[in-house]
């Protein structure tokens, strides 16, 4: 599915789950069997005199004047879902219009922000606009679920209710291949959806930049000091999160003159081989030289929270000395602050 306005955001996938049939029409009904619709009049059923009826209430037929589609009309596709793109936020669905209730007013004001600047972007009009609300002009889609381009128009809303903070998306008018119609319940609550996750999906790729941005900036700044492990073992301590750490390192350690063999992010090890830098590196950082021997070495990683320690063991899995330790930790903060100004 893509609006002919080019209205697709990063990464969002909309799953729109069909069976495998060769047209749109037969991917929104039920293949064959529709003799059902054939079905006749129920009649009293006749008892022979004397006899008392022993009826189970387990499958009585409800009582009452029920609307809906049948046959061909049914639309067999599962329906729609919230994507669950905002932590903490509660997705309430009510004759089609769908509501996100957040505690915090600042994410509901982000993603009323975030709903705006789609429209500017993707040249959405407004037809009528205030603080609140925003009733859209019209947005044209192309499915492969449906036999023409389809067009919606949608009122976006902000509400507010027992300290929740609220973002609102309800689907106003319909049209297919140009010809105005009456807005079925179905396609209310498809793209009601559908536009509330275009919008979550656009919010969570701003947040996570801004996340991904706040993380450069603290990774180069990363404090390096002689600390010990939880069992008193001399380790290095870098004072940022492992998860900031850990991308930074195929960039530090080549430049320490370790060549990267093997990583494994989730045991925390990076197996490299050692061969000593020239003289002309050690006066750029202004460091001795680590009297670490040529050959290769693992490095190993801990998650200390806000914190990583770092060990060194040789070839032979044995963990290098503390002086070595102890030589190699000015050399990565050294590393660490050259490339904070690169």
């Amino acid at each position: 599915m893509k609006l002919s306005r080019q209205l697709v955001v990063g990464s969002l996938a909309v799953l729109v789950l069909s069976a495998c049939s060769s047209s749109p029409t037969q991917r929104r009904q039920a293949k064959d069997d529709f003799a059902y619709l054939e079905t006749k009049d129920f009649k009293q059923w006749a008892l022979p005199e004397g006899a008392t009826p022993q009826f189970y209430p387990d499958y009585d037929i409800p009582q009452g004047d029920f609307k809906g589609g049948v046959g061909t009309v049914v639309d067999i596709r599962p329906p729609q879902q919230v994507l669950e793109l905002i932590p903490g936020a509660r997705a309430e669905s009510q004759n089609g219009k769908v509501t996100l209730w957040m505690i915090r007013k600042d994410e509901a004001d982000q993603v009323w922000q975030t709903a705006l600047t789609m429209m500017r972007e993707h040249k959405i009009k407004a037809r009528q606009q205030s603080d609140t609300q925003v009733e859209t002009d019209w947005v044209n889609w192309v499915s492969e679920d449906e036999d023409a381009e389809i067009g919606s128009r949608y009122e976006l809303s902000r509400v507010e209710a027992n300290n929740r903070y609220g973002f609102s998306v309800a689907l106003i008018d319909w049209q297919q291949a140009g010809e105005r119609q009456a807005v079925s319940m179905t396609n209310k609550e498809r793209y009601s959806v559908l536009m509330t996750n275009l919008v979550t999906a656009r919010y969570d790729q701003e947040v996570r930049a801004e996340a991904e941005r706040k993380a450069q900036a603290l990774v180069k700044q990363i404090p390096i000091s002689m600390g010990a492990d939880r069992s008193g073992f001399p380790v290095i301590i870098a004072r940022s999160p492992y998860n900031v750490l850990w991308p930074r390192l195929p960039e530090l350690l080549p430049r320490m003159g370790f060549t990267l063999e093997e990583r494994n992010q989730s045991q925390g090890t990076i197996k490299a081989k050692y061969a000593a830098p020239d003289d002309e590196f050690w006066q750029q950082i202004g460091v001795k030289p680590m009297n670490l021997k040529a050959g290769t070495y693992t490095f190993l990683f801990g998650d200390l929270g806000n914190r990583t320690s770092i060990n060194v063991t040789d070839s032979a899995g044995k963990p290098v000395e503390e002086a070595l330790l102890k030589e190699m930790m000015p050399v990565l903060a050294a590393i660490s602050e050259r490339s904070k100004t690169q």
